[in-house]
């Protein structure tokens, strides 16, 4: 029953409430507490100063961290979560929950239920929607996680089994379908999903007018499941078949309606204008029937938003599905879209101690010394096709031993030995800048995959020490420490892979010889 809690923020208020919640669990013997707390800080880095780190009110009773992704997506960050720990289940919640009384023990027992063929196990979420009238469209939303399957708003997940599927897929930049994906990959597999006793609160956030509009992007991530997983992903998913083909018939009369208009021909508008119109008509009816009615507070506004959402919502979805077809298309030609995870396109190296010898602060293009082998490997990576880059921290410019100029000039020296790279990412930041380039924080490697063209995912970054992990991790990379005499215990425990030298860490990647 060893697990983390892996926590993905955006930074929402409601963050100190599910912190409170968990904070105050009871943990015992038989309901251990939780060995890590992972904060997943995912809020863009943007041109600008980073964000001010997240207030984490209250202090945990249990070690926590914060790993910063940069505004990736839930689904990079909750990869960057469950990677950095390694704990044999991790127990993913959202920062909008609350965590009842007695969760700690509920999420442990659920745990000891679990079949060895069991990858994960769902909480019942709770959705509370006021007594004193009927819920509005966006309550009766957020009620709808209560049936939703495998949600990861509090979905507890075997470590082995996220490795074997590779996690969760990034290319779905929406917290929306990412969650079925993974369970579809999970089940095909050969694992199991259950159902778990705990319960978790779930309420309903506060949203403006526009809400229901905006989750219709979520209709583009709809075309990448079936992309993914064929016509009949929703029912592998086991999940609603919604309204998609009523709102292409609105859409589509109300074409043919503009055709008539263009072509004068008034049969034609008229006809088109009335399915239109009735098409609409019933749309929101059908919202507004179980929703506050005349009397109850708050109705004229629900009402009003429904009005004119309806109105917009079948242009909106099929606007969002057509253009996921397009973009997956477009990214894939003929075939299907490339599994996930997808292949190593390129290799980051860490310089000093990994590439070349390390000399601490070396501000001398003549101490360069390239480590054995290591002209081989990025020549045998070049001939393959695979991108190279150079990811190093410098703080030595910030710490006024180096200037930006000597470090420009040992770079020069160590392509004049190693050959040309592709990309170079230099952090000349000192530990106290809070940058979000500075390893172990990933903007270095997010800078260096756009760089070159490339998602983070089909990066992979090889180092001699912690930082050059965790940098890997936090962008959504993969990682190879290749330990050397300053490599810390610890780090070596806590890596995914670990080679002996460059030549076994591109192999392990798939990109060797």
């Amino acid at each position: 029953m060893r697990y983390a809690v892996v926590l993905p923020s955006i930074g929402r208020p409601s963050l100190g409430v599910t912190l409170r919640s968990l904070a105050g669990q009871v943990v015992t013997h038989d309901a251990p507490a939780p060995e890590e707390v992972v904060v997943v800080d995912d809020r863009p880095f943007g041109d600008a100063e980073p964000p001010a780190p997240l207030a984490l009110d209250p202090d945990l009773p249990w070690p926590v961290r914060v790993v910063r992704t940069g505004g990736r997506g839930p689904a990079a960050a909750r990869n960057a979560g469950w990677r950095s720990t390694t704990t044999p289940w991790v127990a993913f919640v959202d920062d909008d929950v609350v965590l009842p009384e007695g969760w700690v023990a509920g999420l442990a027992a659920d745990l000891a239920a679990a079949d060895a063929d069991v990858a994960g196990v769902q909480g019942r979420l709770h959705v509370p929607l006021p007594a004193h009238r009927p819920p509005t469209d966006w309550e009766r939303s957020t009620r709808g996680l209560e049936d939703a399957l495998w949600a990861t708003a509090d979905m507890a997940y075997r470590r082995t089994a996220l490795e074997a599927v590779g996690g969760f897929d990034e290319r779905f930049p929406r917290a929306y379908r990412e969650d079925a994906d993974l369970a579809l990959r999970v089940r095909r597999g050969g694992w199991r999903l259950e159902r778990g006793d705990r319960t978790t609160v779930h309420p309903v956030r506060p949203a403006d007018d526009g809400v229901s509009l905006r989750v219709q992007a979520g209709a583009a991530d709809d075309a990448l499941l079936r992309a993914l997983h064929g016509p009949r992903w929703r029912d592998l998913a086991e999940t609603g078949r919604g309204r998609f083909p009523w709102h292409v018939t609105t859409v589509a009369a109300a074409a043919v309606a503009a055709v008539g208009l263009a072509a004068r021909r008034p049969w034609v508008a008229g006809a088109g204008s009335a399915a239109w119109l009735a098409l609409t008509a019933d749309f929101a009816r059908r919202r507004l029937a179980p929703g506050p009615r005349p009397g109850h507070d708050g109705w004229r506004d629900e009402w009003t938003r429904m009005a004119w959402t309806s109105v917009a919502i079948p242009f909106a979805a099929v606007r969002h599905r057509v253009r996921g077809a397009l973009r997956h298309a477009a990214a894939t030609g003929d075939g299907p879209p490339e599994p996930w995870p997808p292949a190593v396109r390129a290799v980051l190296f860490d310089r000093d101690g990994t590439l070349v010898h390390d000399v601490p602060y070396n501000g001398d293009p003549e101490q360069v010394r390239p480590v054995d082998g290591a002209r081989e490997v990025l020549d045998a990576l070049r001939a393959r096709g695979v991108r190279v880059g150079v990811v190093s921290n410098q703080s030595g410019v910030a710490r006024g031993l180096l200037t930006s100029a000597q470090v420009d000039a040992v770079n020069r020296r160590v392509e004049d030995l190693l050959g040309p790279f592709d990309v170079w990412q230099v952090c000349p930041h000192g530990p106290d800048d809070a940058c979000v380039c500075r390893k172990p924080a990933p903007g270095m490697v997010v800078r260096a995959a756009a760089a070159l063209g490339i998602a983070p995912a089909e990066c992979a970054v090889v180092g001699d020490i912690g930082a050059d992990v965790g940098a890997a991790v936090a962008a959504g990379a993969r990682a190879v420490l290749v330990p050397t005499a300053v490599t810390r215990t610890e780090e070596v425990d806590a890596a995914p892979l670990v080679a002996p030298d460059l030549r076994a860490a591109v192999a392990m990647l798939g990109v060797g010889p």
